[in-house]
């Protein structure tokens, strides 16, 4: 595995923010904040991914006004629900022997 090096000058959130500016990057720590873990769902981790992606395309100005409005409702959803309907999927879908998979489109 490659180690990872992580700039001293920066914050490690200001790297990670950098690193979450491709689509297929951001794809990426969408889809591995959805894994299920042993422990169970991490609504949590779910709720900072997605806000570490946003801000990643705030950053770039690549977030429109409509897609901010929708990210802002799908967080008030999270906190309220703990993402209950997103991981009952999950693991509805892994008993299934599927997996949901974020892609870049």
């Amino acid at each position: 595995m490659k180690e990872l090096k992580v700039p001293t000058s920066r914050s490690y959130h200001e790297y990670l923010i950098s690193s979450l500016k491709t689509p297929e990057s951001a794809a990426g720590y969408i889809e591995a904040m959805l894994e299920l873990e042993s422990e169970g769902p991490e609504p949590e981790l779910l709720r900072a991914g997605l806000k570490d992606v946003v801000d990643a395309y705030l950053q770039m100005n690549k977030l429109s006004a409509e897609a901010k409005l929708i990210y802002e409702k799908l967080d008030r959803m999270l906190s309220e629900s703990g993402g209950e309907e997103i991981y009952a999927l999950i693991t509805l879908l892994d008993k299934l022997g599927l997996q949901l998979a974020v892609a870049v489109k």
